[in-house]
């Protein structure tokens, strides 16, 4: 079983937008609205995450545990270690349950709850903990900590009573046992009723209906009391003994949105084994009916079997089928390829009978014999036929499995009839309204994904008020569906499946009565404590923000000083040498009125400057209107292009073509965050240059920093347009290229079983491809979500192999890293130096890898 210590992610969904742990950017960080806290993935703890958001949403559990009142009188406080543990977690609780109620943050910390949590798992016996046998203990925990009251809250909300009623040894007996979580069996079963009739009944129970004294032992489980909240455990983990270790069921498992508990209740026991006995019956006489079927649909004593009634239609058409013999010319192109053989045996054939043949000459006519006996015979059928057949035996023939494919065709009609109609009326067995008093709504439901001993967690949460299923990943809390849950959750697709579901009473509205969205952002219904302690982590956020608004205001500041400062040098360059700026200088747009133009030419003293400029800016214009394939992208060598193609202000694209002249305020507009831009789209193509011409030498260590840069500030690009960056199709393919060359050479040096290899190997993927699956994942892009998968699959195929102990010591340490699709990334390589090129060797360079690389798209921009 997984091991909490050391919980590990495969999730292969991730709809977060924290690419690169937490952002520096507070306002990244910020709520929007009152969308549902996040939980921060503190080090492989996405267990306490699921279980936690799931309870959280329970706003009878939410209130409970926010209105919690630890003891105040001496006399009251902790007498035991039991009680030292518990009153400090559920303070943490309370504290955690406020901020996710009424932080400003998007996602907040549960680390002093976590911790509390992890000291008590590291003093127990065993290290082998699954999130089930945690939940066990959370709600242990909870049901301690409320023990003073008169009825205890938590055991009324999550704890039920069933009567145990068998047979052992011949005695009878009944037992009432309490229960919380309800472990359910999932090998073998299609859907949760299946599952809960197998949990309901235990060995040969007829000597419990019975008057006879039996010795055979059973016995049956009847809910006598359900709690509010029913929580079943799909046990999916069995322990193989062949290898010696767990591995997890992944068949299909149903479930429903309503389920219905009738069928399992004391009271109705009778009703139920009556209608269980007529579904034996049903049952026995439906396999009847699927064996007789089954010969009909496979009907022959051979290995290869066929449809009974398709075996018949086949007989009538080979006996109205037709003998068309071969005709002879069909023949000649057979005996044309042996010229020599054919010519032998027709000198043979016409020779003159009285002549005696020689031993030499029935030599060579033995030589030919074997070809001219594997010519075909003239009258061969081109297709199977009768040979001989009459019209009268045709006739009758035809008539006889004409009625017997007829009688066969109805009698597979009524077997097919007879199995859907017993398969209905199973269906409906429990559809009248006196079996339907007892429903339960579907109110959380818990997903791993993984193996065994590997895996990531998530909840899908309904939301009542929006009507939509929410997904509950870590810090990412996004609105789901059904058919997505379905997907993820039924089993049998990839590795995930439901652990835990948690159905609600729907009679009882006290549950998830209130307005969830008022409760989310109503400081006012916390209590005071809570209230101070939200308020004074909502300062601190405020605070946070406030000075990085300050660091940003200054910063930029700053840029446009220095923007002034290169402006004020260009002008005096320009007034220095006013006689060549003209002819050598990027000109503006053709606006000879503009006054920036008068300036110019008024500083130059060229009456021929004007020109210029609208010949150069007809040039550019041009340049920016041409569909030119990516190797040829003059964005980069002109920034007039670049600004063109973005729809830049008319204002900026004279500037720019005029900073080395009269305009003394470059940095004193907008047109400062223009340049900026493409500061940003220059260092973008350097970066993916120097990464596609790495990859290229096939050295993809150094290639893949250079890529996953150059695809995140190419990503922020393209959200201001379309012509701010690049095409994000090719750089993703190389990103998933590099990486997934990085996974196949560390996997062939981790198999190679050697030192230093097996070290090197995991090396490259703890510090190269680990930290990057993440960044694979935030967009769902099909290719990348396969490409994350087929590496994963690459290392999880290993766990069934035999290997040296130091080695599987080695991967049962990295699987968990590898699996772990936490948002918080834990280190990360700084970006490259860039260096640099001037327009026209950046261009030169581009242009070159991109033919080279051979994956240049037929159409342009």
């Amino acid at each position: 079983l997984p091991d909490i210590s050391s919980e590990n992610k495969a999730s292969l969904k991730r709809t977060h937008t924290e690419v690169w742990s937490d952002s520096p950017n507070p306002h990244d960080r910020k709520r929007i609205d009152n969308c549902p806290v996040g939980l921060k993935n503190v080090g492989n703890t996405c267990w306490f995450s699921a279980v936690i958001q799931s309870l959280f949403n329970l706003l009878e559990f939410q209130r409970l545990v926010l209105h919690y009142s630890p003891p105040a009188r001496v006399q009251e406080l902790p007498r035991n270690q039991k009680e030292h543990r518990n009153l400090p977690f559920m303070q943490e609780l309370r504290n955690l349950f406020s901020l996710m109620v009424g932080s400003k943050r998007k996602y907040v910390d549960p680390s002093r709850a976590v911790e509390i949590l992890k000291d008590a798992f590291k003093s127990s016996e065993s290290q082998q903990q699954d999130v089930s046998e945690f939940t066990h203990k959370l709600l242990d925990w909870l049901e301690d900590a409320f023990q003073m009251k008169p009825k205890n809250p938590m055991v009324e909300l999550f704890y039920g009573r069933f009567l145990a009623v068998g047979v052992l040894e011949g005695k009878k007996f009944e037992n009432t046992e309490t229960f919380g979580q309800y472990p359910l069996q999932v090998n073998g079963f299609k859907d949760l009723h299946e599952c809960l009739e197998a949990a309901m009944v235990e060995g040969e129970i007829e000597s419990l209906h019975s008057a006879e004294n039996s010795a055979r032992s059973g016995q049956e489980h009847w809910f006598t009391e359900l709690p509010p909240v029913l929580t079943f455990e799909l046990s999916r983990f069995e322990f193989n003994q062949a290898l010696g270790r767990p591995e997890k069921i992944h068949n299909k498992l149903e479930f429903p949105y309503m389920l219905y508990m009738d069928r399992y209740m004391d009271r109705n026991r009778e009703v139920t084994r009556i209608k269980r006995e007529e579904i034996r019956r049903l049952k026995e006489h439906l396999t009847v009916l699927q064996q007789r079927l089954e010969r009909y649909l496979s009907y022959g004593s051979g290995p290869k079997r066929f449809p009974l009634a398709d075996v018949l239609q086949y007989a009538m058409e080979f006996a109205s089928s037709k003998p068309v013999a071969m005709e002879q010319d069909s023949v000649a192109p057979l005996e044309s390829m042996c010229p020599a053989a054919t010519t032998a045996a027709t000198t043979a054939a016409t020779a003159p009978a009285t002549a005696p043949a020689t031993g030499a000459q029935q030599q060579r006519l033995a030589i030919h014999k074997p070809f001219t006996q594997s010519r075909l015979p003239p009258d061969l059928p081109m297709h199977p036929a009768p040979r001989h057949i009459t019209e009268e035996e045709l006739r009758v023939l035809e008539g006889c499995l004409h009625r017997w494919r007829s009688e066969v065709e109805n009698d597979t009609r009524d077997l097919q009839g007879s199995i859907s109609r017993i398969h209905r009326t199973i269906e409906l067995m429990y559809s009248d309204k006196s079996m339907m008093q007892v429903p339960y709504r579907l109110h959380a439901v818990l997903v791993h994904e993984g193996q065994a001993n590997a895996g990531h967690y998530w909840a899908y949460i309904y939301d009542p008020h929006q009507r939509c299923w929410m997904k509950y990943n870590d810090i990412s809390v996004t609105k789901s569906s059904w058919e997505e849950l379905v997907r993820d959750s039924f089993g049998g697709y990839r590795n995930a499946s439901a652990y835990c579901l948690m159905y609600i009473n729907d009679k009882k509205p006290f549950l998830i009565e209130g307005n969830l969205s008022s409760i989310l952002s109503g400081l006012d219904k916390l209590p005071p404590d809570l209230k101070h302690y939200v308020k004074e982590d909502n300062e601190l956020f405020d605070k946070e923000m406030q000075e990085w608004d300050a660091l940003q205001a200054r910063k930029a500041q700053q840029e446009k000083l220095a923007l002034a400062a290169a402006a004020a040098a260009a002008a005096a360059a320009a007034a220095a040498s006013s006689t060549s700026t003209s002819s050598s200088s990027p000109q503006p747009m053709s606006i000879e009125s503009s006054p920036l133009t008068m300036q110019v030419c008024d500083m130059t003293g060229s009456v021929m400057s004007v020109v210029a400029i609208k010949l150069e800016y007809a040039r550019l214009l041009r340049f920016a209107q041409e569909d030119t394939p990516l190797d040829n992208d003059y964005r980069i060598q002109h920034i007039i292009v670049y600004f063109i193609q973005n729809q830049a202000p008319k204002k900026i694209l004279e500037r720019t073509l005029l900073t080395q002249f009269a305009d003394r305020n470059l940095a004193f507009d907008e047109r400062w965050i223009w340049h900026q831009d493409y500061r940003n789209f220059r260092e973008t193509t350097i970066l993916m240059t120097i990464g596609l011409e790495l990859f290229q030498k096939t050295n993809y260590v150094e290639s893949l920093m250079y890529l996953i840069y150059a695809y995140q500030y190419n990503k922020e690009l393209l959200t201001k347009g379309l012509y701010r960056g690049h095409d994000e199709d090719l750089l993703g393919h190389y990103r998933r290229e590099c990486l997934l060359k990085l996974n196949e050479q560390a996997a062939a040096m981790f198999e190679a079983g050697e030192e230093p290899e097996v070290t090197t190997g995991l090396g490259i993927m703890n510090e190269l491809v680990v930290p990057c699956i993440p960044l694979l994942l935030v967009q769902e892009v099909e290719r990348d979500l396969l490409a994350v998968e087929d590496m994963r699959n690459r290392w999880c195929s290993y766990l069934g192999q035999e290997m040296e102990a130091n080695l599987q010591e080695k991967l049962t340490d990295f699987l968990p890293k590898l699996l772990d699709c936490s948002t918080e990334i834990k280190s990360f390589h700084d970006p490259p130096k860039i260096p640099s090129y001037s327009a026209l060797e950046l261009f030169e360079r581009f242009s070159r890898i991109m033919s080279a690389m051979g994956r240049v798209p037929s159409e342009g921009r």
